[in-house]
């Protein structure tokens, strides 16, 4: 996904995003949690997984200072920031909150 889709799926709706990184293993953890919310919220949400090998530029414009980081966006504006291995059953429920 480019710089500009990115942007585009953020300004509209809610969007997960999940900052991570191949050699992480709590990211690694996270991923089969992650996974299941794609299904799970297929049609509502948007569930994007940015490497922040692969774009440092991001991890750096949303301040990502440990990873796993999982940033809750609704219409563009964060609202919700989760750091570390985060629970499917914590994730779900911000995630309803903002729908």
């Amino acid at each position: 996904m480019g710089i500009d889709q990115f942007q585009k799926t953020l300004d509209k709706g809610v969007t997960l995003v999940d900052f991570n990184a191949d050699w992480c293993a709590p990211c690694k953890a996270q991923e089969p949690i992650i996974k299941k919310l794609v299904d799970t919220y297929q049609n509502r949400a948007s569930i994007i997984e940015i490497n922040i090998d692969d774009h440092r530029t991001l991890a750096t414009k949303y301040m990502v200072q440990s990873i796993p980081t999982l940033i809750l966006f609704k219409d563009g504006k964060e609202i919700k920031r989760f750091v570390g291995l985060q629970s499917e059953t914590a994730i779900a429920k911000s995630l309803d909150a903002a729908l």
